[in-house]
């Protein structure tokens, strides 16, 4: 029995410096790889009726012991599975990967029943015929797909297909009068249980589809299918146009809003930085006008250089008090210049200096 897998990630981790790829070894239950190859089918599964069977050998049925065990290549098992597959999921596909690999060597037969038939047993259906034998034969894990295919198997219907095992799920399948169409089959020892996927089936998307019809109806018709295809009232298509142009409207509400939301942002994230550096510049300012216009600013300096200095020019220094006081000699009078003449002088001056001579002597003529 294959170990656990936490032992063989413990024992990968004390092994990490073997010689294998990765630091795994042979005790690591590392599988050989696979060789590169396609895994799937380049064509459909073909349909029972095209398929020749060569009747001169004669059939027998091999036990479920020989089936385990492995039979030849030019003798697989022939696994039948039947069903209706409406809306083919992937909970048909599981199951049809289950009964594909019951056996080490299976050839799968898939029935899938008429309109005719699932229409009276089981109800109407969403997919024709054909169009579910298509999806059946478009499946990897097919090999021969059985069209119209009975609603009970019949013992001659087993042979004609040369059947060894029935697939299907082990619940009681009660249909056609009967608790369980599948019960000769298990007293036969011909059954093959698989196991149904939970969560998925045809009922369950039929389902969802009721559900939300409103929305799908409104979807289509807005890809252009008629109120008449869709079985949708004149009352009920202008409602869900209506509908249709509310959301439209409540869309680009949504979009301006989203749209404003990231201009705002954008607005606050750049008016943040723009207040930061105008902090930072009006810092700068406030000092360079305090280291200029300040208490002990350079502008204070500088007044107080210049008042000095313009004190100095303006009042001269002062002679000394101790130095003997000389008569001044009266300044020359003034004489207008290229004239021997003295000035007019206003008549209070020339009863005044009536008396007096008054010369203008150069230094040229002094000399």
């Amino acid at each position: 029995m294959e170990p656990p897998t936490s032992s063989r990630l413990n024992s990968r981790k004390r092994r990490k410096d073997g010689s294998g790829p990765n630091g795994a070894t042979d005790l690591d239950g590392i599988p050989p790889k696979m060789s590169r190859r396609s895994l799937g089918l380049r064509e459909p599964a073909p349909f029972s009726d095209e398929v020749e069977i060569d009747y001169s050998k004669p059939y027998i049925r091999v036990t479920y012991e020989e089936a385990v065990r492995g039979t030849p290549l030019d003798r697989p098992v022939r696994v039948y599975a039947d069903g209706i597959f409406d809306l083919f999921h992937s909970g048909h596909a599981r199951a049809l990967m289950q009964a594909k690999n019951l056996f080490p060597n299976t050839y799968l037969i898939v029935g899938v029943c008429s309109d005719e038939l699932t229409h009276n047993f089981k109800g109407f259906t969403v997919m024709n015929e054909n169009e579910r034998y298509d999806a059946v034969q478009h499946c990897r894990y097919v090999d021969e797909v059985v069209r119209n295919a009975p609603w009970t198997l019949t013992p001659e219907f087993l042979a004609e297909h040369r059947i060894d095992f029935v697939a299907h799920d082990d619940i009681p399948y009660s249909s056609a009068g009967s608790d369980d169409v599948y019960k000769h089959i298990k007293e036969a020892g011909m059954f093959a249980p698989t196991q149904r996927t939970e969560g998925i089936s045809t009922s369950d998307i039929i389902t969802r589809i009721v559900r939300d019809y409103d929305v799908y109806a409104r979807r289509n018709l807005q890809r252009g299918y008629t109120a008449k295809e869709l079985n949708v009232s004149f009352i009920n298509e202008k409602k869900y146009h209506l509908q249709e142009r509310v959301d439209k409207v409540k869309k680009r509400v949504k979009d301006v809003e989203e749209k404003s939301k990231e201009f705002v942002q954008k607005v606050e994230e750049k008016s943040i930085d723009l207040i930061q550096k105008w902090e930072e510049k009006s810092r700068e300012f406030i000092g360079n006008f305090l280291e200029m216009f300040g208490p002990e600013g350079a502008l204070k300096h500088m007044l107080k250089e210049g008042k000095g200095r313009m004190l100095q020019a303006i009042s001269p220094k002062q002679s000394p008090s101790s130095s003997p006081t000389h008569d001044r000699s009266p300044s020359p009078s003034f004489r207008w210049p290229f004239s021997t003449k003295t000035p007019p002088s206003s008549p209070a001056n020339r009863s005044r200096n009536q008396s007096a001579v008054t010369y203008d002597i150069s230094e040229d003529e002094e000399d």
